[in-house]
């Protein structure tokens, strides 16, 4: 007699070998939870560092700040936004975080779509000089 497992793992919209870590030129960030179609991430944004100004074919993104003061761009707005502070950002939006202070933003950061891997990046400004799409590991 064999016993089968009916416990199926959960399909998700990240790729199987998508980072749960991983340190960037401004920051690192860290994969909390993911699902068919969700990803939660914390992000933490060093002093003087920012993200690239870029947007996402697959993905709308909700950015709740958890520490320090972030600069928010989504389109044409930009915000000061300060812990508790929540940012919306649709699909195909163009946004940016960017730290001007002198101590570390911590963000929390919802994705949700149909596909969340890191190759969704469409970068249109970049500090770093990296390239205008993310490579899929």
């Amino acid at each position: 007699m064999s016993i089968h497992s009916t416990i199926t793992p959960a399909v998700s919209a990240v790729p199987a070998d998508a980072p749960l870590y991983e340190e960037r030129p401004w920051g690192a960030f860290w994969s909390l939870d993911r699902g068919a179609a969700h990803q939660v991430k914390r992000i933490r944004v060093n002093p003087k560092g920012r993200l690239s100004l870029q947007y996402h074919y697959h993905r709308a993104e909700r950015w709740v700040v958890i520490e320090g003061t972030a600069t928010i761009t989504v389109d044409d707005a930009v915000m000061k936004v300060q812990p508790g502070g929540v940012v919306m950002i649709p699909k195909g939006a163009v946004h940016r975080l960017e730290n001007l202070t002198k101590t570390p933003v911590e963000i929390i950061e919802v994705q949700m779509g149909d596909y969340l891997g890191e190759d969704d990046i469409v970068r249109l400004d970049d500090a770093y000089n990296r390239p205008k799409r993310e490579a899929r590991a």
